[in-house]
């Protein structure tokens, strides 16, 4: 059983089973968009359109086109120049929820992390080092 949720596009009610994030009109709505963009996209002429240049030939918004090229719907390997933007900086990219650029920061912050954390743990056990003490009692 699903729940009753807003929808994101027209503000009414719909039971929302995971698998659209619209209502029943909205989705369709969405769906008759999806062949305005893909008959276009179909052109051999515009498989190298951008975004912009879709959203202008087509009326569709931008938004939609990045959730389509996001979900795979829209392809970036049939056509090039679509992508939607990095989750950091806002960049396009093509696949993933972060940029090239963004990932490569990432890793070198964890690098940089795990060579302190091991650092701190080498400056530690050196501290705590065993001492023999020969302290008889006469």
């Amino acid at each position: 059983m699903g729940e009753l949720k807003n929808c994101p596009s027209c503000g009414d009610f719909f039971n929302y089973t995971g698998l659209r994030e619209v209502c029943n009109n909205c989705a369709m709505n969405e769906e008759k968009l999806y062949e305005v963009v893909y008959r276009f996209l179909r052109k051999r002429e515009n498989r190298a359109a951008t975004v912009e240049r879709i959203v202008e030939a087509t009326g569709v918004e931008e938004s939609l086109l990045h959730k389509w090229v996001r979900k795979n719907r829209l392809q970036p390997a049939m056509f090039p120049n679509l992508g939607y933007p990095c989750d950091s900086c806002g960049k396009i990219t093509q696949s993933g929820k972060l940029c090239k650029t963004c990932v490569d920061d990432l890793q070198s912050g964890l690098r940089q992390f795990d060579a302190a954390k091991e650092f701190r743990e080498k400056v530690s056990e050196r501290e705590s080092g065993t001492y023999y003490s020969d302290n008889k009692k006469k």
